[in-house]
């Protein structure tokens, strides 16, 4: 599939110094020149700076978890009678998941991936999600957001039949979608879901972004997770650590999809992040080091690094660390 970015143009000036002191005057300054205003430096667009990385495909994986960190899908943007439409394509099979050297797990996915495509647009733009359902149970995609009744994606699309979903993107913030199929549980356990990212109208600071997803697996059907991961598959960045730059802004899209668990936490070691709630918001409301999330719920998390070196993240779970949901931000000498 095509994609190409958004036509609104993405590079923001830096923060100027009078914008600090609003913030300040607002009660934010201590958010604002906090851990994390001192570590990143002032850059543009242009000077976002993405480390090569090697593809982590040693588990012979139908996706590339490191690609799939900063895979974001702008779709097809189509020019019609009635006005532009940003259309997706979305298919939804089966595949087996190989989730450590001794267990495979049958997903049901979208495009072969768990979480399945990381959608993007503007807000207010017009989106069509063409949903192909060729796996062998009737599902569906319901998005969270604003949307008509008839877009709600509570209905069941069954094998070998399409479904055509059209809304406008609003409001803007973080937004996952999911099979509603029953039984829910079962199916967002087996990897359906994915995020929808709703870009606001005045484009965020540029940074280096990044999705994770937290998930769980329940391997033997007893309604309890056995093991967890970031982005479909455990212990992957574990093994190979998520490369970022000294200093460079990172601004991580993250979502809890954890059923049977009510609630996961997130933490990085030897930092603070600003918060984003739902990414509804241009500023953040808190700066901490460790949030905690219910199924489906997500933040916007900016934070930068003041030191090379290896630094781990991880829910405070210890249940969920220990069974693969872990990980660790390679952060290279600027």
């Amino acid at each position: 599939m095509a994609e190409s970015p958004p036509s609104h143009p993405r590079t923001r000036r830096p923060w100027r110094r009078r914008q600090v002191l609003a913030w300040a005057a607002a009660g934010m300054g201590a958010l604002a020149l906090g851990g994390l205003g001192r570590h990143w430096r002032r850059q543009s667009l242009a000077e976002v700076r993405v480390p090569t990385q090697d593809a982590a495909m040693d588990l012979n994986l139908p996706y590339d978890p490191i690609a799939l960190l900063r895979d974001f899908n702008y779709g097809t943007l189509r020019h019609e009678a009635t006005g532009p439409v940003r259309e997706f394509e979305v298919v939804a099979d089966s595949v087996t998941l190989p989730l450590n050297s001794a267990i495979s797990f049958v997903s049901w996915n979208l495009n072969r991936r768990v979480p399945g495509p990381t959608l993007r647009a503007q807000a207010g733009e017009r989106v069509r999600i063409i949903f192909h359902n060729q796996d062998g149970h009737s599902h569906s995609l319901h998005f969270h957001g604003t949307h008509p009744a008839a877009m709600d994606g509570i209905d069941p699309v069954r094998h070998g039949k399409t479904f055509i979903y059209e809304f406008d993107a609003e409001p803007f913030g973080v937004h996952p979608y999911h099979c509603h199929i029953e039984p829910v549980t079962r199916h967002i356990g087996k990897g359906l879901y994915g995020l929808l990212i709703v870009d606001p109208p005045q484009a965020r600071p540029s940074a280096d972004e990044m999705v994770l997803v937290m998930a769980g697996y329940d391997i033997n059907d007893d309604q309890r997770n056995e093991l967890y991961a970031f982005n479909g598959i455990p212990n992957i960045y574990r093994d190979h650590p998520i490369a970022i730059y000294q200093h460079q802004r990172v601004r991580l899209y993250l979502l809890n999809m954890i059923e049977f668990d009510p609630v996961a936490s997130f933490h990085i070691h030897a930092n603070l992040f600003q918060v984003y709630p739902t990414g509804r918001t241009l500023e953040p409301s808190q700066e901490t080091d460790v949030i905690t999330l219910g199924t489906a719920e997500r933040h916007i998390l900016e934070f930068a690094y003041a030191y090379p070196g290896c630094y781990m993240f991880h829910p405070h779970q210890d249940v969920m660390a220990a069974n693969g949901c872990i990980g660790y931000f390679d952060v290279l000498k600027a």
